[in-house]
């Protein structure tokens, strides 16, 4: 029998001695045609973490992952549940949920691109898009939904015809934070409606007491797949430090953006103002900087990324809603602007460097405000981190010119409040400014009547 077979030959790996890890895909157990698209993505070698889960979940145990950012977890579900589907085609077969909608449309990107040969369907419904244009979608039935998990229960309690009773797979991608941004209530609505009869692989970077909760309502004797048990960052990442008076970050900042001039930077902000402000401050400057942050409308959002996906901008100003999950591979040095308030938000931004075995570098601003922020993070990471070298003379030389940047965009930001205020919205499409002028020009001939 050949589900026999299979059990024996994936539970032989555990008495083999280490030296004897699977080389490939196929040595995995990924069928031809679904090694031959991993192929096509470039992915020659499976990373740790597909090493382990893969073989597991294609036995179809139940699967918990522990696996730094990075690391290949998207393949690591993605692949098993499409095996799944082409053994047992089937509509609305797998559900992953995931914490932004960034995530979400990345991981779709990919269930897309292994599954292209086998016409696999996906449908991401996340927050910030039509929910009429969703529902369309839904309707149709796609084998792959990846969610956030609020916009799902919507459509579960709001969407005619719309349920998930034949569900067979569900993926819990980015565990803590999904539940770290209070979405309980809502996953506990998911799990209420969803088969028994499933398996759930739960993927988290860190196990916290809710996601031990979760694993115990929603996993069925799981295996444990942890790649990295205790906090780590990625051994070629060059991390350092800069300790500076909160008055010249900005100088800093510059001069160092100058000094590293060539390469493509993602600097980190706390908040979606900052980020705003910083990259009008850095444009005023000469500087290709683009900002991504919660405020943006989501089509802005995709924008900012696929601009500097594709190198058309070299800087990208985010909040944490991009530190974690996001794949973009050229990213050469990491910032923190301001240092994350959770040292273990420290490691998903400088996970975003250094990715797939390439090396990268990350500066971490420390002001005098945040000492013991900056102390934590270290101790996160078992390691003192050294000062970045520079000139303080050449930093002090640029301040006037980024006096009057700071000048610039701070009438910009306002301008920008105050359009917002007029209009409740943030298009500035050449076509809606075309709109407002009618619109204007209408009420003159109004009054003149």
């Amino acid at each position: 029998m050949a589900a026999g077979e299979e059990e024996g030959s994936a539970a032989e790996p555990e008495q083999e001695p280490a030296a004897e890890e699977p080389r490939s895909f196929k040595d995995l157990g990924v069928t031809d045609v679904l090694c031959e698209a991993c192929d096509q993505l470039g992915w020659k070698v499976p990373t740790k973490i597909q090493i382990e889960a893969i073989p597991v979940a294609l036995q179809g145990r139940d699967i918990i992952g522990l696996a730094e950012t990075g690391s290949g977890k998207t393949g690591a579900f993605a692949l098993p549940i499409l095996q799944a589907l082409l053994e047992m085609p089937q509509r609305l077969f797998a559900l992953v949920l995931t914490p932004t909608r960034e995530l979400a449309f990345q991981i779709s990107e990919q269930f897309e691109a292994l599954g292209s040969s086998i016409g696999v369907q996906s449908t991401v419904i996340v927050g910030g898009i039509d929910t009429m244009s969703q529902s369309l979608a839904l309707a149709k039935k796609p084998h792959v939904i990846i969610a956030t998990p609020g916009r799902l229960v919507d459509h579960l309690e709001n969407t005619k015809g719309f349920n998930l009773r034949a569900l067979k797979f569900l993926v819990m991608d980015e565990a803590d934070r999904i539940l770290n941004m209070d979405f309980e209530t809502e996953v506990d609505k998911i799990l209420k409606v969803i088969p028994r009869d499933r398996k759930t692989f739960l993927f988290s970077a860190t196990m916290t007491k809710k996601v031990q909760k979760l694993q115990r309502a929603a996993l069925k004797n799981p295996v444990k797949c942890a790649v990295s048990s205790k906090y780590q960052t990625v051994e070629k990442l060059q991390q350092y430090y800069i300790f500076i008076p909160s008055k010249f970050k900005d100088t800093y900042l510059v001069y160092i953006l100058n000094e590293l001039a060539g390469n493509s930077f993602m600097i980190f902000c706390s908040t979606c103002n900052n980020t705003q402000r910083t990259a009008l401050l850095l444009r005023n400057l000469g500087f290709t900087a683009i900002p991504l942050h919660g405020q943006m409308s989501q089509n802005k959002r995709l924008g900012s990324l696929n601009k500097f996906k594709a190198k058309a901008r070299s800087i990208l100003l985010a909040t944490d809603v991009a530190s974690r999950g996001l794949d973009i591979p050229h990213v050469d040095v990491v910032i923190n602007f301001d240092i994350p308030t959770h040292s273990k938000d420290y490691i998903h931004r400088v996970g975003r460097t250094a990715r797939a075995g390439r090396s990268g570098k990350s500066i971490t601003f420390v002001t005098q405000y945040d000492v013991e922020l900056f102390q934590r993070i270290e101790h996160l990471i078992g390691k003192k981190l050294p000062a970045f070298p520079m000139q303080e003379e050449e930093v002090m030389m640029l301040t006037e010119r980024v006096a009057e940047a700071q000048r610039f965009a701070r009438m910009e930001l306002r301008e920008q409040g105050e359009k917002k205020r007029s209009r409740n919205d943030d298009d500035d499409t050449e076509e809606a400014i075309g709109v407002r002028n009618k619109v204007a020009g209408g009420k003159k001939k109004k009054r003149k009547a």
